[in-house]
């Protein structure tokens, strides 16, 4: 009995809810001591990129761009990109699948956007590494609708010279 008195004590203590009333002490729990959590640090940032966010601007309906992200490993220890994705078809991110990232080593991703909806766009695009780390990088810019027929001649410009 003495051991399981001590032993739920010493567990009391360890969560700092012990009071000293008249000389000794009394174990006292918590009102919020079943809200208690102890958690461990998340890993380390360990990819660190030149830019998050891309702004492509103003682009012509029907011309596709691309960008580049470049990533550098800050960690210690080397790892892979497991994956590179994006929210949607038109979004197409090329990166070294194989590419083994060594400490204080970049690498590059390849973003590339269809521009065949006329309109604003924002898209994002997720990397996974390290088995559960992720980072999300940003394209945007607007569409705007191509003209139907090219440009008039100038007929004038020919009278002149005549």
């Amino acid at each position: 009995m003495k051991k399981t008195i001590f032993l739920s004590a010493l567990s009391l203590l360890s969560l700092g809810v012990f009071a000293q009333h008249e000389g000794h002490n009394h174990a006292v729990a918590p009102a919020d001591a079943a809200k208690t959590t102890i958690t461990t640090p998340a890993p380390a940032e360990a990819l660190a990129v030149d830019k998050t966010e891309y702004d492509f601007g103003k682009i012509a309906q029907g011309k596709p761009v691309t960008t580049e992200f470049t990533l550098t490993n800050t960690g210690k220890t080397a790892f892979k990109l497991d994956n590179v994705t994006a929210s949607c078809g038109c979004t197409t991110p090329v990166w070294d699948r194989d590419l083994l990232i060594e400490p204080g080593k970049s690498t590059k991703i390849t973003v590339g956007y269809n521009a065949a909806a006329v309109a604003p766009f924002t898209k994002p695009v997720t990397i996974t590494y390290n088995g559960t780390q992720s980072k999300v990088l940003t394209i945007k810019g607007e569409v705007y609708a191509t003209p139907a027929q090219a440009a008039p001649t100038n007929d004038a410009a020919k009278d002149l010279k005549n």
